[in-house]
C-alpha cells in the first residue's frame, strides 16, 4: 500500500521458504509388487522344501485327509517320489533361486544328503557371520567424536527444504543423527531407490559435522557425480557459513592445489571428489565425517585406503542398489542400515517401452517432450558413432538443440556442456553412460537407451532413474534388436524392467537380477556354491538362524540390549490343522498360480 506506506510480506518471502508439497499416494496403483507375486510358481518350477530339499512343483492336488477333502501342493523328487504338502505349511516352501539356466540337483527323499548339506551350509555361514560381527564388535568398542544436539542453524537448514520429508527420510535422518551424537564411530548404510532423497540425508549429516567444527569428505565414483554433488550441496548450503569445493579431472592443477591447501589449513569445510580423495596428497586438518556414494562401484584398492582414512571417523554410505528386505536382517548384524522406500511426493512411475530403432517412435517422443518444454537424454555408449547418432536426431527433429557428451572429452568442455544442459541450453543430450550416476536434471523427462540389451539390469535401472524426477510424467525407451536376436539373459533383463516400472520397484529388480545372474555375484563367490545348491531363500533362512544363534551365544554381551534376560525360545514351525474342508473350489479360481498365491496371502 504505497499511499499508507505499508508493505506486507509472508514468512516464505522473508526466509525464502516455499510451499512444501505434501505427499499424495494416488500416483500409482500400488507401491511395489510383493515377493509372492514376483516369485509366482508354475508347474515344473524348481522349489525348495526346508525339510526335504529341492524338488519340482507338480501343481495343486486334492487329497483325502480323514475323510475330508483338502488341497495340497504336490512336490516331485528323485525316482518320481512324491510329497504332498498341506496348504497350512506353505512357509516351508520357496521357489528355487540359484544360477539361472543351470538345473539344480533333485534330492532323494530320506537319503540324509539334504540335512547334511544344510548343516554344512550353516557352519560355513556361521564362520562368515562370526567374522563380520567381530568387526562390528571391534568398531563398537572404539571411541569417536560425540556431536552436540542440533543447533538452531541445523533446524534452519532443515526447514528450508522445500519438500515435505518422506517418512523414511525422517527415520534415516534421525538414525544418522543418533549415530553422530553417540560416542562410537558411525558406520551406517543408507539404501534407497534412485531419486528417493538420500542426498538430502547426506547434506544434513554433513552440515551437522561442519556445525561441530569438523571437516567432511564426500567420495563419489564418477567425475559427473562429483560436479553434481558440488552444485547440489552448494545450493542447499548457500545461506550457511560453510565452504565447499571439489576435485576431479574437470579442475585445473592450480584449482586442485588451492582446494587441497585450504583443506589442510582448515579453511575448507566440505570436499567432494572421486578416488583422488584417498591419495596421500590429500591431508585433512580435522576430518569428522566421510560420506561414500555408491560404494559398490569402487575397486578393492580404494576400499582398503578408505579403511585407513575412516578409523575413528563417522562413515555414511549411500547406495541405490536395492537390498532385498529379507537380507536386511542379516546385514543388520554387521552394519547399521537405514532403508528409504517411500517415493518423494507427486512422483509418477516411469512409463517404459521396448522398441526397435524406429525413426517414427524416436521423432514423436522427442518432439512431444520439446513441445511440453522438457529435455531428452539419448544414451549411446559407443563413442565411435556418437556424432553420427546426434546428426541423425538433428535431421529427424530439425528444431531440436542437440548436445554431445562423453568421457573422452576435455574436462572443461564436458563441464560446460553439462551445465548448459542443466540450464536448458540443449533439448537433447546424446551421451555415453557418463550420466548413469548422479546427473540430476528435473526438466529431463524422456530417455532413450540405445542397444539396451548390452547393459546390466542395475545399470539400466540407474539410467532410467535419470528421468521422472519432477511432477511430470516420464518416459523411458529401451532400443533393442528383436527378442529373437538377444541372449536369454538380455531378454530377461529388458522384460524385468518393462514389468517393474512402478515407483520403488528397485527391490523387485534386485530379486530379478539375483535370479538372472545367480546369487553368488551379489553375495560373493565363496558363498555362491551353497546358494546354488540349496536356493537363495533357504540360504537366507539358514543365515538368519545362524546370526540369531551367534547373537544369543558367542556375542551375547554385545547384543545384551536386544536380548535382555534369558535366551528367547523361538517357535520355528507352527502348523494349525482343522477337521473341516479348507480350499478354493476349481470353478471359483481355476488358475493354479492364482489359487496358490491366494493361499499364500491367507497364510501370512
Amino acid at each position: 500500500d504505497e499511499e499508507n506506506r505499508i508493505a506486507c510480506y509472508t514468512d516464505h518471502q522473508i526466509f525464502e521458504r516455499y510451499h512444501k508439497f505434501s505427499i499424495k499416494n494416488g500416483y500409482s496403483k500400488k507401491q511395489t509388487i510383493t515377493l509372492k507375486e514376483l516369485n509366482s510358481l508354475s508347474v515344473g518350477d524348481y522349489v525348495t522344501h526346508i525339510d526335504h530339499g529341492i524338488g519340482k512343483f507338480g501343481g495343486l492336488q486334492k487329497i483325502q485327509v480323514e475323510g475330508k477333502t483338502q488341497e495340497a501342493i504336490k512336490l516331485v523328487y528323485a525316482d518320481n517320489d512324491i510329497v504332498y504338502v498341506s496348504i497350512h505349511s506353505l512357509h516351508k516352501i520357496s521357489k528355487y533361486n540359484g544360477k539361472d539356466g543351470a538345473p539344480p540337483k533333485i534330492y532323494k527323499l530320506g537319503s540324509g544328503a539334504w540335512k547334511a548339506l544344510k548343516n554344512k551350509t550353516k557352519a560355513r555361514v556361521k564362520h562368515i557371520a562370526f567374522n563380520l560381527i567381530q568387526l562390528y564388535a571391534k568398531r563398537r568398542l572404539e571411541k569417536g567424536f560425540e556431536y552436540a544436539p542440533d543447533s538452531y542453524l541445523q533446524a534452519e537448514l532443515e526447514s528450508s527444504f522445500i519438500y515435505e520429508d518422506t517418512p523414511d527420510q525422517i527415520t534415516a535422518t534421525r538414525d544418522v543423527k543418533a549415530d553422530m551424537e553417540s560416542e562410537r564411530p558411525m558406520d551406517r548404510l543408507v539404501c534407497g531407490d534412485v531419486g528417493f532423497g538420500k542426498t538430502e540425508v547426506a547434506i544434513r549429516a554433513a552440515f551437522k559435522a561442519v556445525d561441530n567444527g569438523k571437516q567432511v569428505a564426500i567420495l563419489v565414483p564418477t567425475t559427473i557425480l562429483a560436479f553434481q554433488h558440488f552444485k547440489t550441496f552448494s545450493e542447499r548450503l548457500k545461506d550457511m557459513p560453510v565452504t565447499i569445493s571439489y576435485i576431479n579431472r574437470f579442475r585445473s592443477a592450480k584449482q586442485r592445489a588451492e582446494a587441497l591447501k585450504d583443506l589442510a589449513d582448515g579453511k575448507l569445510d566440505i570436499i567432494i571428489g572421486t578416488h583422488q580423495l584417498v591419495s596421500k596428497s590429500v591431508v585433512f586438518k580435522n576430518l569428522g565425517l566421510l560420506i561414500v556414494d555408491e560404494e559398490q562401484k569402487f575397486g578393492v584398492n580404494v576400499k582398503d585406503k578408505l579403511k585407513t582414512i575412516a578409523q575413528n571417523v563417522d562413515t555414511l554410505t549411500l547406495t541405490a542398489t536395492p537390498i532385498p528386505r529379507t537380507l536386511q536382517f542379516s546385514l543388520m548384524a554387521a552394519r547399521d542400515l537405514s532403508v528409504i522406500t517411500t517415493p518423494p511426493p507427486n512422483r509418477y512411475p516411469i512409463e517404459t517401452h521396448v522398441t526397435g530403432f524406429n525413426e517414427e517412435v524416436i521423432r514423436d517422443a522427442i518432439s512431444y517432450e520439446i513441445q511440453r518444454g522438457g529435455q531428452v537424454f539419448f544414451i549411446n555408449n559407443r563413442i565411435e558413432n556418437i556424432k553420427e547418432v546426434a546428426g541423425f536426431i538433428q535431421r529427424l527433429v530439425p528444431n531440436a538443440r542437440v548436445g554431445i557428451g562423453h568421457g573422452q572429452m576435455d574436462g572443461k568442455k564436458l563441464e560446460e556442456l553439462m551445465l548448459g544442459f542443466m540450464d536448458g541450453a540443449f533439448d537433447v543430450l546424446v551421451a555415453t553412460t557418463i550420466i548413469e550416476s548422479g546427473l540430476d536434471v528435473p526438466n529431463a523427462n524422456t530417455i532413450f537407451i540405445n542397444n539396451a540389451n548390452n547393459f546390466g539390469l542395475s545399470d539400466l535401472h540407474q539410467m532410467r532413474g535419470r528421468v521422472g524426477r519432477s511432477n511430470k510424467k516420464a518416459f523411458c525407451y529401451f532400443i533393442t534388436p528383436p527378442y529373437s536376436a538377444m541372449t536369454d539373459d538380455a531378454r530377461k533383463r529388458i522384460q524385468a524392467l518393462e514389468q517393474f516400472s512402478e515407483l520403488g520397484s528397485g527391490f523387485n529388480i534386485a530379486m530379478k537380477d539375483l535370479e538372472i545372474r545367480g546369487a553368488g555375484d551379489l553375495l560373493g563367490g565363496e558363498q555362491s556354491g551353497f546358494i546354488n545348491e540349496i536356493g537363495f531363500d533357504t540360504y537366507q533362512k539358514i543365515m538368519n538362524e545362524a546370526i540369531e544363534e551367534l547373537k544369543e551365544n558367542e556375542f551375547k554381551d554385545l547384543y545384551e540390549d536386544e536380548n535382555p534376560g534369558e535366551p528367547k525360545e523361538y517357535v520355528k514351525d507352527l502348523q494349525i490343522d482343522t477337521d473341516f474342508e479348507l480350499l478354493f473350489p476349481d470353478e471359483y479360481i481355476n488358475n493354479i498360480t492364482e489359487r496358490l498365491n491366494l493361499y499364500n496371502e491367507l497364510g501370512t
